[in-house]
């Protein structure tokens, strides 16, 4: 039994972790529960494991999920996040805290209460914080921030990816925030 204990541990550079949970650079994940707002999400994210980074871009097609504002959208969104995982003592790449610009565009039309056809085309640039948590080949992935935004907002201020700021009787189609959680597999 100590023998075995002692091959595998030095087979994984001494660590048993490593034996356990291998070290994968990418990642596909979809955007939990997305289909109920009225798109659905998918992202590929690619690890740089030498300076501790890795590049995400997402996609959705608006139209494929719930229609939760019965606009009748159509449309898609791309967006494209760099993580900067901060230091820490773990030995996965893509676990970690991290902070993560981002930059986003989305392009849908939609049935306006007035009953015309109207189209939303947004840009933002995000700032986000997160924590990408790693087991084995499963990856869970939640976020939360804000930023800059502008372009034709839509009615709903929703725009498939991010919120533009309409609380507290208070209405900027500038401040754009957005957080979820995406699911997914390593490989």
């Amino acid at each position: 039994m100590s023998l075995t204990m002692s091959l595998t541990c030095a087979a994984t550079d001494g660590n048993p972790s490593k034996y356990f949970q291998p070290d994968y650079l990418n990642s596909v994940k979809i955007t939990f529960l997305s289909w109920l707002s009225g798109s659905t999400k998918i992202s590929y994210e690619r690890a740089l494991p030498k300076v501790n980074q890795s590049g995400e871009i997402c996609a959705s097609l608006i139209c494929a999920g719930r229609d939760k504002y019965h606009n009748d959208p159509l449309g898609f969104t791309v967006r494209y996040g760099h993580k900067f995982f901060l230091p820490d003592n773990n030995d996965i790449t893509l676990k970690g805290f991290y902070l993560r610009p981002e930059v986003m565009y989305s392009h849908y039309n939609y049935n306006h209460t007035n009953g015309t056809r109207t189209l939303a085309n947004m840009g933002a640039v995000l700032g986000t914080v997160g924590y990408q948590y790693v087991y084995r080949r499963f990856l869970a992935d939640f976020w939360v921030g804000g930023g800059y935004a502008l372009g034709n907002a839509a009615e709903t201020y929703y725009h498939h990816g991010f919120e533009l700021w309409h609380w507290f009787n208070r209405v900027n189609t500038n401040i754009a925030m957005s957080f979820s959680i995406r699911l997914g597999i390593c490989f």
